[in-house]
């Protein structure tokens, strides 16, 4: 299959690869030259880790619509902070009959792509969609070398709007297996991990990040027993706003049995016996995607759901506010809120649809 990566990333790289070791034909994009300046050259990329094997992609670029064209399937692999940019970058040079998957959606990320569509009155065919999460654990070491720490079991993906469902398992699930459909991006927006992993972590050990510059493995050195019960306090909230919304959601200890075969009593053991996280060094600055992208497109639209079904999330705000703080910024303004989403003053079953067709 023709697949364009859009992004070239810890993720993007890594995904580019990994299709071309199964044989397709794979266009990487990345807006600046200087992270994909080897691949131009030589067309490889070399992967370490849970697979070792260089492979060959078609081609990559910075010329977006050169790496879209006559792509059956563009894989969006950049910080979710980045949907509402690249959507306007991508809009000119879609097509009908294309998939687009965001790598992950965060919370409400297909609906905001959706949205940016919408307001440039493009008009055709596609299909878009969001994945729970990514689906490697993978880091670069240098521009063409990334490593793959563990590939998921299974990641939940659906389309927006959900009667697109069926296209969009007929085009990725042929590429990837590893992805699951599911009914809505209800299930993959309130059953986004990253919310509860990320931002409380990377926050609660702001001071140890800032003094060794990330020289510590962050989820076995930075997710202590008092940092867990700080996750589980997030991981409470997000399930209860899950469930106003008809969602069953998967706790992260259930989650982590579903993607990595781990199991504990308790988020710090399951965490802890994950040996996908071993190796996985903490960010080198407090100015990472793990607050920048996590709490505008996570936390923030999560808050905004739960005050719309009255469930209180203390915990949750408390980690915003501090990430505001921290970086100057305004999140629960310049974040994913309602307002920016367009379900300002709508009602929770004009949410629900909204979420499921794309329209009330």
């Amino acid at each position: 299959m023709k697949i364009c990566v859009i992004g070239a990333g810890n993720g993007g790289q890594a995904l580019a690869a990994f299709l071309a070791l199964r044989g397709h034909d794979v266009a990487l994009y990345n807006r600046s030259e200087w992270r994909i300046a080897p691949i131009i050259k030589t067309r490889k990329i070399k992967v370490e880790g849970e697979i070792n094997a260089t492979a060959q992609i078609s081609f990559a670029t910075t010329d977006i619509a050169e790496a879209m064209k006559d792509r059956e399937l563009i894989m969006v692999v950049l910080p979710a902070n980045a949907h509402r940019e690249i959507a306007t970058k991508m809009a000119p040079h879609l097509k009908d009959g294309q998939v687009v998957v965001l790598n992950p959606g965060r919370t409400a990320g297909a609906l905001e792509f959706y949205n940016v569509l919408k307001e440039l009155n493009v008009k055709k065919d596609i299909t878009i969609a969001e994945a729970q999460t990514f689906i490697f654990a993978s880091r670069m070491s240098n521009p063409g070398v990334v490593r793959i720490f563990r590939i998921k079991n299974a990641v939940p993906v659906a389309a927006l709007p959900s009667t697109k469902n069926p296209q969009l398992e007929r085009t990725l699930i042929k590429v990837m297996p590893e992805f699951e459909i599911v009914e809505s991006t209800l299930y993959t927006s309130f059953n986004n991990i990253g919310a509860v992993f990320h931002p409380a972590t990377i926050i609660l050990n702001a001071g140890w990040v800032e003094t060794t510059f990330g020289k510590f493995e962050f989820y076995f050195e930075g997710i202590s027993k008092s940092v867990a019960k700080v996750l589980e306090a997030i991981d409470f909230e997000r399930c209860e706003i899950a469930r106003k919304f008809g969602i069953e959601p998967m706790t992260a200890v259930q989650w982590l049995a579903y993607a990595y075969d781990v199991r504990g009593s308790d988020l710090y053991e399951a965490i802890h016996k994950n040996e996908g996280y071993r190796g996985i060094q903490a960010p080198t600055s407090l100015d990472n995607r793990y607050i920048t992208e996590d709490v505008p497109t996570s936390l923030v639209p999560l808050s905004a759901f739960g005050k719309l079904v009255n469930v209180p999330t203390p915990t949750i705000d408390s980690i915003i506010q501090i990430a505001s703080v921290i970086m100057g910024v305004d999140y629960f303004k310049e974040g994913r809120n309602f307002e920016r989403l367009h379900l300002e003053g709508k009602t929770v079953e004009q949410v629900k649809r909204i979420m499921e067709r794309g329209e009330e």
